[in-house]
């Protein structure tokens, strides 16, 4: 019965591309979950199963969001050969998700390895000899991780947007009410300052000193 009712759910669709006043012919779809509806990211995710095997067959950690995986790999002092497994699991997941329609975003995947300046050096120099380019930084989830965990490229830019977003509410702040203007402090502000800041736990003062400021800022536009 729930095969059926997926089955009718997901059958018989149609799609079509509209550019100004033109439409193009409707054309019947193969393949894909209906896009915004409550039951695609459920779907999608029962379709991506099989990914996870092939990660635990190379014996890899990872964990998914939506469309979005990331991989995880841990190594010992001067020895990569776990990175072998690494390179075999992408190739598998390519040659998987070219077999079932799919497509993996090579301008969003991205690599980088965490560790002090001397070992990062090592591991990207044995991953650019295996064909691999690596990142010094990456965006996970709005937080920016440089190799070596310093967030200072994180706070520049949470301080860069935060004092954008003052300089804006300090030009209204005179046209609205001090409610209003504490709701648009702690939505552009208090949030950004707010968000994954665990993670800053045990950075230097002068890079903590940087949001300290910006809450100050903040609070004098509300005196």
């Amino acid at each position: 019965m729930a095969l059926s009712w997926f089955r009718s759910y997901l059958e018989g669709r149609g799609y079509c591309v509209s550019t100004g006043e033109h439409q193009s012919k409707w054309t019947s779809m193969t393949c894909r979950v209906p896009q915004g509806s409550i039951l695609a990211p459920l779907l999608f995710s029962l379709y991506i199963l099989p990914l996870s095997q092939i990660m635990r067959k190379n014996q890899i950690a990872y964990h998914s969001y939506a469309d979005d995986t990331q991989i995880y790999l841990a190594l010992s002092a001067n020895n990569y050969s776990p990175i072998d497994s690494l390179s075999q699991c992408t190739e598998e997941i390519n040659s998987w998700m070219c077999q079932n329609f799919l497509q993996l975003n090579k301008k969003k995947t991205e690599v980088i390895a965490f560790g002090n300046k001397d070992e990062v050096l090592k591991v990207n120099a044995y991953l650019d000899s295996r064909g691999q380019t690596t990142k010094n930084q990456v965006k996970n989830h709005g937080v920016i991780l440089e190799s070596d965990l310093g967030f200072s490229s994180h706070v520049k830019a949470v301080t860069k947007s935060a004092y954008y977003h003052l300089k804006n509410i300090a030009r209204i702040r005179c046209f609205v009410s001090r409610q209003d203007l504490e709701k648009l402090v702690h939505a552009f502000i208090t949030s950004r300052v707010d968000y994954c800041n665990g993670l800053l736990t045990g950075l230097p003062k002068k890079t903590i000193r940087q949001l300290q400021l910006i809450q100050n800022a903040a609070a004098r536009i509300l005196n």
